[in-house]
């Protein structure tokens, strides 16, 4: 009989299966990676484009195409492709982040030959129709006005500033580059980077034979390739810089600390999450420990560690209240210190160790999860042995080795500091 006073026996996460996607290509030589699964009459087909032509003077260019690309083409008014979409039942969104642009649409399968002609259309004939254009502008200057009277969004903004310049990763977007929007710039970005040699395909979920053919009938074919140059950016760890934008009458301050480090295409990377974990990434984290549960400084505080194209870089984030400002800024470079000068205990290791390999396992819920994993490696140029790396890693991995990585990455005499508030 089951025995509800006694815990479990506890098992560490030991093998971790990952669906790897098929691949090939269309007719115009697209590739295409499908994540299979069976199970459900539901597919995601994301259409992935290199963010390109960077160009500082026009910073907005692929923010602002990909939030209009599907207000408007030859055929259809943005209400009309909205409708088309609801009618089926489907989901259609575009994303724009510092290294890519997606269009991605959720569908049941039996539907795909009526909705892949629309997302088509979006992708081949988009128009930016001016009055949808100007609308666009004044929402994001008010957004943009909004945003600037947070300190933590304003944190954010110099953080990135100072790390990464004028490039696509840190470039300071100011009112008049919305004013400077035109669209014969969009529609020219929109023909250079929405385009076949530009594009990768990924498909997750129920997806045969037969839908890879509406796919290639769709796309394959009459879709001119476009001219475009990827961004590459160049970085390099600069002396400690400190900002502080001073706002007067803030009852909050908002922290935000860091430096350049490695991306997920360095051996150091694994190493360098376990690392971070212990400091800031999880709830029992060493900075939560101590800013929120003992000192009170905060509601929630945290570390990360973001993996770019061109830069990797770790950050410290939390918002404190002004008064104690520069005591937590104290406690978290004595956390820091601490990780440098002394061993991480054998209770505290396992614990960390269980949580990644836990959180691990329990991301991959399903078929789109699959997906994620798949573009975390691939757009890095690496296989499913980074996973398996990861995981090794995690197990093996010593007190040392953390006391090692924390001297290599939390130099602090590198760190950036911003602060926005009261200091």
């Amino acid at each position: 009989m089951l025995n509800r006073q006694l815990a479990p026996d506890f098992k560490q996460v030991s093998t971790i299966n990952f669906i790897q996607p098929t691949h090939r290509t269309l007719s115009n030589n697209v590739p295409v990676y499908t994540i299979y699964s069976g199970e459900q009459d539901l597919v995601r087909i994301e259409f992935i484009f290199n963010n390109v032509n960077w160009n500082v003077e026009k910073p907005l260019q692929a923010i602002a195409v990909s939030s209009l690309i599907n207000n408007g083409t030859t055929k259809f008014t943005a209400k009309e492709i909205a409708e088309k979409i609801d009618f089926y039942g489907a989901f259609f969104q575009t994303e724009y982040v510092q290294d890519h642009s997606s269009v991605t649409l959720y569908t049941l399968n039996k539907h795909l030959a009526a909705v892949l002609p629309i997302v088509k259309d979006v992708l081949k004939d988009s128009q930016f129709p001016q009055e949808e254009i100007d609308i666009y502008i004044q929402n994001q200057k008010q957004k943009l006005q909004v945003n600037l009277k947070k300190n933590d969004m304003l944190a954010r903004k110099e953080f990135a500033h100072a790390l990464f310049g004028d490039t696509a990763y840190g470039v300071d977007i100011q009112a008049n580059h919305y004013d400077e929007l035109k669209r014969e710039d969009l529609t020219s970005y929109f023909k250079a980077a929405y385009a076949p040699n530009n594009c990768t395909i990924i498909v997750s979920g129920k997806f045969e034979a037969t839908s890879f053919e509406l796919l290639n009938k769709e796309f394959g074919q009459d879709w001119a390739a476009g001219d475009a140059k990827k961004n590459n950016f160049n970085f390099s760890i600069t002396p400690k810089a400190a900002i502080y934008k001073e706002r007067p009458d803030a009852l909050q301050s908002a922290i935000r600390i860091g430096k350049l480090a490695v991306n997920r295409a360095h051996e150091d990377f694994p190493g360098l999450q376990i690392l971070n974990t212990v400091l800031g990434g999880y709830f029992g984290s060493r900075l939560m420990t101590n800013i929120r549960e003992d000192k009170g400084y905060t509601y929630g505080i945290g570390s990360g560690i973001s993996s770019l194209q061109d830069a990797g870089y770790l950050f410290i984030a939390t918002e404190v209240g002004a008064d104690v400002c520069t005591a937590a800024l104290t406690e978290i470079y004595k956390e820091i210190e601490l990780l440098k000068n002394e061993l991480v205990g054998n209770e505290e290791l396992t614990l960390v160790k269980n949580y990644m390999l836990g959180s691990m396992l329990g991301s991959l819920e399903n078929v789109f999860s699959h997906a994620d994993k798949f573009k975390n490696i691939h757009f890095f140029g690496l296989g499913y042995d980074y996973y398996q790396n990861y995981i090794a890693k995690v197990k093996a991995i010593t007190a040392e080795d953390i006391q090692v990585l924390a001297h290599k990455y939390l130099n602090t005499e590198d760190f950036t500091e911003v602060v926005v508030g009261k200091k």
